[in-house]
């Protein structure tokens, strides 16, 4: 099931995707609106809408959003890193948080900030968690997740690498873009991620080239905190980032899930 977070009327609502969500087809879905919240159990009310007359909205407002640095070998690699020890074993992940207050949804404008010269972009796989959860058994992974969306963990570059904590850096406002939807029934071990900047490919990869898994990311955050529904995870960026100007208009694809859009705008 796709499942959207969405504004009509000046009202918010979560609601079932139906259609084909193929670029050009837009005009084609619709939204069968949902009874409750889709943390919980839920109905489809039957009440359906056009994609094309509601505004998507982020499809969660995370209480935070977990990230992880570095969990693509060659990604570490364009910036001059090493993810792995003398003996060929990945160092432990590195994790940083963005606010909730970062999270703009698709179509939203990205504010490249003021005090940034050298704006990037980073296509990244986004796990959505479905319960309150901590100490997660390996096994039980799968039981704590309610889907997957597309991100873009957009960095102030030159402030990144002068400043020793990333939270300017990768938290200003409107750096975290999420969307357009919730994937829930998605197999996320070998996803093509793509991300194109006016419509020049700059990233292409694929989850396979993750250095930990999504199970090992989730056993290593939450035996140090609790993860709460509707809280984001975000698995990292494969190879190829580069710079983002005003007037950019830059795409996030990821194979079963959709594609999320946004434009570079001059802060206000």
């Amino acid at each position: 099931m796709r499942i959207a977070r969405f504004s009509i009327d000046g009202n918010v609502a979560f609601g079932a995707v139906e259609g084909n969500p193929a670029p050009g087809a837009e005009g084609e879905l619709v939204l069968d609106i949902i009874k409750g919240i889709p943390f919980a159990d839920f109905e489809l009310s039957g009440t359906k809408v056009p994609l094309n007359k509601v505004r998507l909205l982020p499809p969660v407002l995370p209480n935070k959003i977990v990230a992880i640095g570095r969990n693509y070998a060659e990604h570490a690699a364009e910036l001059g890193n090493t993810i792995f020890d003398s003996e060929g074993r990945p160092d432990a992940p590195i994790t940083f948080f963005k606010p909730s207050t970062s999270v703009v949804g698709p179509g939203d404008p990205i504010a490249y900030p003021s005090f940034s010269q050298d704006l990037h972009h980073e296509a990244e796989l986004a796990v959505v968690i479905g319960r309150m959860c901590r100490e997660v058994p390996r096994e039980r992974v799968k039981d704590v997740i309610l889907g997957y969306t597309c991100a873009n963990d957009v960095t102030a570059r030159d402030v990144q690498q002068r400043e020793k904590q990333w939270a300017r850096a990768k938290g200003f406002d409107s750096s975290c873009p999420l969307g357009p939807w919730i994937e829930t029934d998605l197999d996320p071990s070998d996803l093509t991620i793509q991300c194109t900047v006016n419509g020049e490919q700059r990233q292409l990869g694929r989850t396979s080239e993750m250095v930990r898994s999504i199970e090992d990311l989730i056993v290593h955050i939450t035996e140090a905190m609790t993860l709460l529904p509707g809280d984001v995870i975000l698995t990292g960026t494969p190879a190829g980032v580069g710079p983002l100007n005003v007037g950019d208009e830059v795409a996030v694809t990821i194979e079963g899930i959709g594609t999320l859009t946004n434009k570079v705008i001059k802060r206000g």
